[in-house]
């Protein structure tokens, strides 16, 4: 299996920390190679990273990642890295055949985590989103989290950053098949802006998006959207300790 890292947006709001968040440090590891080597951790044999704003910067940093922890890393690059991230998906998904694990560049996990979503392939699921029903936890942003409602079941019946009501919120970690860039070109294709949200409530709609809940101890379910200074400053302090495999 392989997997796919969205790289390629401005982080307007980590600027003030780095101005490259791919590349921002924390506790002296760049955040992209976190998630480079989680991916690793959870069996994936090669990453794809989407890369777009200062691409050339970070798409050399990921050559002296690659070369240093022994990951075989492939850039692909965005033209137009202004458009929404469901577009990042598009474009990686072309280099890679079969599933794999979808992460967020910004984002970083316990490994139990990936571990374990990385075996959630079914043939009812298109997709798998891993969410946390800790909806009113600390470490989470309302302003800027991606809710999710679910059924009993624990698919998927909308998504989104201002739908209501909801019961779990994104993590930014999915077990892909090709029928989520299918169903975000289909949602351009119908007028919409192609986020990976348009996709993802397209294959709700059909019955085919999943959900693996996290759970809630607090070793094993620690994730953290490392999206501005606040939350920068909570990795560097936590991030040595809930990511041992990493930082030893």
């Amino acid at each position: 299996m392989d997997a796919l890292i969205i790289a390629a947006g401005y982080g307007s709001r980590l600027r003030e920390v780095s101005e490259s968040k791919p590349l921002t440090p924390v506790a002296d590891r760049p955040l992209i190679e976190l998630g480079i080597l989680q991916a690793r951790a959870a069996g994936a044999r090669r990453v794809v990273v989407v890369t777009g704003h200062e691409a050339e910067r970070l798409e050399a940093g990921l050559a002296e990642i690659a070369a240093r922890t022994g990951v075989a890393v492939d850039p692909v690059r965005l033209a137009d890295w202004s458009k929404p991230n469901g577009w990042s998906v598009m474009a990686g998904a072309e280099a890679i055949s079969g599933d794999f694990l979808l992460m967020m560049a910004d984002h970083i996990f316990a490994a139990p985590i990936l571990a374990k979503l990385a075996q959630q392939g079914a043939p009812t699921r298109g997709v798998t989103l891993a969410i946390d029903r800790r909806v009113t936890h600390p470490m989470i942003d309302p302003d800027d989290a991606t809710w999710v409602q679910t059924d009993e079941s624990g698919f998927i019946q909308a998504i989104g950053k201002t739908i209501a009501p909801y019961n779990a919120v994104d993590c930014g970690a999915f077990l892909v098949t090709p029928e989520l860039p299918r169903a975000i070109a289909a949602a351009i294709s119908a007028g919409k802006a192609g986020s990976l949200s348009d996709g993802m409530q397209a294959l709700a709609d059909q019955g085919r998006a999943a959900t693996m809940d996290i759970g809630v101890d607090e070793r094993d379910a620690w994730w953290l959207d490392v999206d501005d200074p606040r939350a920068h400053a909570i990795a560097e302090a936590e991030a040595p300790k809930y990511l041992p495999e990493i930082y030893g």
